[in-house]
């Protein structure tokens, strides 16, 4: 892998991993388009590390007061009763349990047998739908601080789903929060807090393959880039759900995964 290429997909990686269009089908996409290889399952999982990175970077306050409180809650009894930070801790912890599992379950399938074009294709125009009457029927009443257990374990559920490129892991967990009434920006929230657990784990597990497949330098590369761009990515969405809806991102999923289609025919 050259430098330039390292750098597109950092910066595809960083771009598309917090917007519900799907990172991981993009990194499919793109090197197919320049006629690159398939940069490899264990290669897209460490550069996620970039872009954790951005969220602990982006959110550094929301989580020291989580962190915070919630170690109060599990040190003191006294201060369990009421205490959000725990809760929310707790339901990020839990929520990470169905990706993990799957990951482990189905790794040989994750690196090989859905990381097919068309099978991407599809997941980009068929859940891009999905999202869009999500948003549109889902209610705007729920904060992050009245997100409950049962809510929190289905967004989790929702999140392994991503493990096929084209679904979007920020796609499926904001689309499973509107469709449980959470508001735009805590549904996005949420899903920013639950990525933490689950791309450390992926990024982690993928280092296995350095040196073997997977290159230092350009890799090295691409995780930084994908920090970056990743940064600019979550503060945009942020603002951007404040004050509209899915249809932009749904508009494109269906474009893109009709002309992946229609040149794969």
């Amino acid at each position: 892998m050259g430098f330039v290429e390292a750098i597109v997909l950092g910066l595809v990686q960083g771009l598309t991993e917090f917007l519900p269009i799907s990172s991981s089908g993009h990194l499919l996409i793109v090197p197919d388009v320049f006629g690159w290889d398939d940069p490899g399952a264990s290669f897209t999982a460490i550069i996620q590390l970039g872009t954790i990175a951005a969220v602990l970077a982006y959110f550094r306050h929301d989580l020291a007061r989580i962190f915070a409180g919630a170690w109060r809650g599990i040190r003191s009894a006294e201060q369990r009763d009421g205490n959000q930070e725990l809760r929310l801790f707790t339901m990020v912890a839990i929520g990470t349990i169905p990706i993990a599992v799957a990951g482990l379950v189905f790794s040989d399938q994750i690196e090989h047998g859905v990381r097919d074009l068309r099978l991407t294709a599809t997941m980009l125009i068929v859940f891009g739908i999905v999202m869009e009457l999500a948003d549109r029927l889902g209610r705007q009443r729920v904060d992050i601080e009245r997100l409950t257990i049962r809510s929190g374990v289905l967004i989790g559920f929702a999140q392994a789903l991503a493990l096929v490129p084209g679904t979007s892991r920020s796609g499926a967990t904001i689309t499973m929060g509107r469709a449980l009434g959470l508001k735009r920006q805590a549904a996005a929230r949420y899903s920013f807090l639950l990525s933490i657990p689950a791309v450390v784990l992926s990024g982690l597990y993928g280092l296995k393959d350095i040196g073997d497949g997977v290159q230092i330098v350009p890799t090295l590369v691409a995780t930084v880039v994908a920090f970056v761009s990743g940064y600019v990515s979550i503060a945009f969405l942020i603002d951007y759900l404040g004050k509209h809806g899915m249809t932009i991102f749904t508009g494109y999923r269906i474009v893109v995964g009709v002309l992946v289609l229609a040149f794969l025919v």
